[in-house]
């Protein structure tokens, strides 16, 4: 089978292409047929390691934690009525060798979950890390919900900052469809048209607009929960924003440290958040992969243009243009078609 992998640490371009044995799952194991690949930041920032020329973790990684496919093997233990099962993929590069970036990849039945007969192979490989971070951030605010579901967030206020990224996208998505009033902050008239498409309520442009001003004309007494990409950058404005026993989940680092006001957070009661999907705990996780899972059967989760998250697709000999995409922040969602042909939707 075709896989992309990398032994040392660097630039996009220690990816390689190459065949490899089609693996056989072992017990407790599922293999998968995969269509479509995702790329996250994460996975160009493990490629790069702590420095370029490095060895990898194993002698062979084969990149990416996300993806889509179709179970045809299991191991023993698991079901044989899996097989056929379409599936999204989660976590499948996390202290593993393999990722899905390859034909074939076997990982724990758990981490292969049922994929909605309406959802496409390309919405199940865009899930994983950006949709079970945005769940995480929007449900540790103080009083919850820990669940999401359609009313969860009802009467809640969302602020969710870089509404055109990944995660921003999710959140947006996932916050709508728990009945919160969505506010999102952009950089650009492009970005927040992409925002409005995801279905926020209430679109910000923090390079042309007094950013705290139109939030608090949105929501006077605050924001509940603000679901935050660049936290040292922002902690200005989540301060003047956000509401009394109100919270703030970062899921990214803009800077090494953030300087937060002790005495103005203290007397609201303010909870901050830091989120990072592998270490989350495995009973919220799993929380995560059920609600995120009915987002999508409900239809409430998508990707594309008219869901505010454009593709951008390359194939799997091209896996090298795909990191250096993302790395170079571009806007939407990089995938790899891992067939020549890409997957029917």
């Amino acid at each position: 089978m075709k896989a992309i992998v990398y032994s040392r640490t660097g630039d996009p371009d220690v990816l390689r292409l190459t065949e490899r044995p089609t693996p056989e799952p072992g017990p407790g194991e599922v293999r998968v047929h995969v269509r479509v690949s995702g790329v996250n930041p994460t996975d160009w920032k493990a490629r790069r390691g702590a420095g370029p020329g490095r060895p990898a973790a194993f002698p062979e990684v084969v990149p990416n934690q996300d993806g889509a496919g179709t179970i045809d093997a299991v191991g023993p233990g698991v079901d044989q009525g899996r097989v056929g099962q379409r599936v999204w993929l989660r976590e499948a590069a996390w202290q593993r060798a393999d990722g899905t970036a390859q034909e074939h990849v076997v990982l724990p039945e758990r981490q292969a979950v049922p994929l909605s007969d309406n959802a496409s192979f390309e919405l199940g490989a865009s899930l994983g890390i950006p949709a079970l971070t945005a769940h995480r951030c929007l449900t540790l605010a103080d009083g919850g919900p820990e669940r999401l579901a359609p009313g969860a967030l009802a009467g809640r206020t969302v602020l969710v900052a870089g509404g055109a990224g990944a995660v921003g996208n999710a959140a947006i998505q996932l916050a709508c469809w728990a009945g919160a009033t969505v506010v999102t902050t952009v950089s650009s008239a492009e970005k927040a048209d992409l925002a409005r498409a995801a279905g926020a309520h209430h679109v910000v442009n923090y390079r042309i607009d007094d950013a705290a001003a139109a939030i608090r004309r949105v929501a006077p007494d605050g924001v509940d929960i603000v679901v935050e990409v660049a936290p040292s950058a922002n902690a200005a404005l989540d301060q003047e924003v956000l509401a009394a026993n109100g919270a703030v989940a970062a899921y990214a680092s803009d800077r090494e440290n953030v300087t937060l006001p002790i005495r103005p957070f203290m007397a609201r009661n303010i909870r901050y958040n830091f989120v990072l999907v592998y270490t989350v705990r495995l009973a919220a996780k799993l929380r995560a992969v059920e609600d995120v899972s009915a987002a999508v059967a409900a239809g409430a989760l998508q990707v594309g243009d008219a869901a505010g998250l454009p593709l951008h697709r390359f194939p799997l000999a091209r896996t090298a243009e795909a990191h250096a995409a993302v790395e170079a922040g571009t806007i939407g969602k990089v995938i790899v078609d891992i067939a020549e042909t890409p997957p029917r939707s």
